[in-house]
C-alpha cells in the first residue's frame, strides 16, 4: 500500500495522540517502506515547496519534522550521505524541542533517530574520505547526541516510571561510541562527570541490560586506555557475563581486551572459549601456547607477526608485558630440572634462557631473575657475591593469580 504525505502526517498525528513511541520510531526511520513512497511523491520538489506543503498541516514542530524526514530519505536515495546527515541533524534538533516537553514515551523514537544520525555520520565521513575530502560529521553527531543526553538526564517533571531519565545510559552509549570512532576519547570524561553530578538518576542496574552492557564496556575501555587494568577487567567481565548470548560480535569486542587482561593475571582462556571466537583464536592462541610451553622464542615470533594488528588495537604493550609469563615458565622448568633445589646458580638460569632462544648476557639474566622475584613470580633472593639464587623451600613459584600486584608493569 502506497503512503502519500497526507496519509503519513495522519499516521504521525495518531502516534502522537496515542503516545505510541515504537510506532513513532517506525515512522521516522528512513529505511521504513513509506520513505521510498514519499521520495517518489516529491522526486523533483524543492525544499521550499515541501515546506509550504507541510507547514500548518500538523502541530508544530511535527510539520517541519515531516519535511526533514522527506529530505533525509531523498538524500539517501540520491546517495548523498553528507546532505542526508545534515538534514537528519536538523530533524533531531526539531525533535528535541518536542522531546523536552514530554515524558519518556518518546524514548523509542529518540533512540531510533539518534542511531540513524550516528549511522549517517559514519557513511558521510567514509564517503568523504573515499573521495579525498574532509568530513567531521561524526564529531557533529556527538555534539547533537550530547544535547539529547542532557535532555534525558535533567527531566524533573515526568512521573518516575515515565521519566526521560530512562534514556540516559542508551544515549551515553551512543555518545561514547562517537567519541571512540573519531578518537576524541578525552571528551568522555565530561560525560562521566555529568553522570556523577546527578545522583538522582536511577541505579545502573535498573536500566535495560543492553544499556548496562554498553556503558560498562566503554567504562572498561576508558580504564584500559588509562592503564587502570584492575578496573578495566572488572567492568569488562561484568559486561561480558551480562551480554546477550546471541550478540556474538559484541562478546568478541569485549573479549578482545578482556582476554589479554586475564592473561596478565595468569588466567589463560580455555580451548572451548577460543573456538567460539575464531578471529580471537587466531590472534591470541600463539601467545597462550607459548606461555603454556614456557617458550619466549615462540612468543617473540607471535609478537612480531601480529605487531601491526596489536598496535591498532592498543594491545601491543599489554601482550609485550605478558611475555614475562614465558620467562617465569623457563625459570620454573630450570627449578624442576634441578630437582627443586633451593640453591641454583645464576649461570643455570642463563643457560636455560639461551636454550630457549633468549640470547642475553649473564648480567641480564641476573636482572631477569631479580625482576621475577620483585614481581612475585618466584620467591627467594639473589646472592650476587656467590652468583647464586636462593629460593624459598615452599611455594617457590606462587600461582600467577595469587600475585599481590598482577598488573604491575614496572
Amino acid at each position: 500500500m502506497t503512503v502519500d504525505l497526507s496519509a503519513y502526517l495522519v499516521q504521525i498525528a495518531e502516534a502522537l495522540v496515542s503516545e505510541n513511541g515504537p510506532n513513532l520510531a517506525y515512522l521516522l526511520r528512513p529505511t521504513s517502506p513509506h520513505g521510498k513512497d514519499l521520495c517518489k511523491e516529491f522526486r523533483n520538489a524543492s525544499k521550499e515547496s515541501i515546506k509550504v506543503y507541510c507547514e500548518g498541516m500538523i502541530e508544530s514542530p511535527w510539520d517541519l519534522i515531516a519535511m526533514q524526514y522527506v529530505l533525509v530519505t531523498s538524500c539517501i536515495v540520491k546517495k548523498r550521505p553528507g546532505e542526508a546527515f545534515k538534514e537528519q541533524a536538523q530533524l533531531v534538533t526539531l525533535f528535541l524541542r518536542y522531546f523536552t516537553q514530554n515524558s519518556g514515551w518518546t524514548l523509542p523514537a529518540l533512540f531510533s533517530i539518534l542511531r540513524d544520525l550516528r549511522d549517517l555520520a559514519f557513511d558521510a565521513d567514509f564517503h568523504a574520505k573515499y573521495n579525498g575530502q574532509k568530513s567531521e560529521c561524526m564529531e557533529e553527531a556527538a555534539r547533537v547526541i550530547s544535547k539529547a543526553f542532557g535532555n534525558c538526564m535533567t527531566d524533573r517533571t515526568s512521573p518516575p516510571g515515565e521519566s526521560r531519565k530512562w534514556g540516559t545510559y542508551y544515549v551515553v552509549g551512543l555518545v561514547l561510541k562517537c567519541y571512540f570512532r573519531v578518537k576524541l576519547i578525552s571528551l568522555s570524561k565530561n560525560i562521566l562527570r555529568a553522570l556523577n553530578a546527578h545522583p538522582d538518576l536511577p541505579s545502573l542496574s535498573s536500566y535495560p541490560r543492553s544499556h548496562q552492557v554498553t556503558y560498562r564496556y566503554y567504562l572498561g575501555m576508558l580504564s584500559f586506555l588509562n592503564e587502570d587494568y584492575a578496573k578495566s577487567e572488572q567492568e569488562l567481565t561484568v559486561a561480558f557475563y551480562h551480554c546477550h548470548t546471541g550478540a556474538h560480535s559484541n562478546q568478541e569486542r569485549i573479549l578482545t581486551y578482556l582476554i589479554p587482561l586475564r592473561i596478565l593475571r595468569g588466567h589463560l582462556p580455555s580451548r572451548e572459549l577460543m573456538q567460539r571466537f575464531p578471529v580471537l583464536d587466531e590472534l591470541f592462541t600463539p601467545f597462550i601456547a607459548a606461555i603454556r610451553a614456557g617458550d619466549p622464542s615462540a612468543y617473540d615470533t607471535a609478537l612480531e607477526k601480529w605487531e601491526r594488528r596489536l598496535v591498532d588495537l592498543n594491545l601491543w604493550l599489554t601482550l609485550d608485558n605478558a611475555r614475562e609469563l614465558c620467562i617465569r615458565g623457563v625459570f620454573r622448568k630450570t627449578w624442576v630440572v634441578s630437582e627443586k633445589s633451593t640453591r641454583i646458580p645464576i649461570s643455570m638460569f642463563h643457560c636455560s634462557l639461551r636454550i630457549s632462544g633468549v640470547h642475553i648476557s649473564q648480567e641480564e639474566a641476573e636482572c631477569l631473575v631479580a625482576n621475577m622475584i620483585y614481581k612475585g613470580y618466584m620467591r627467594g633472593y639473589i646472592s650476587h657475591e656467590k652468583q647464586m639464587v636462593v629460593l624459598a623451600s615452599t611455594n617457590t613459584f606462587p600461582r600467577l593469580a595469587d600475585r599481590p600486584t598482577p598488573y604491575a608493569l614496572s
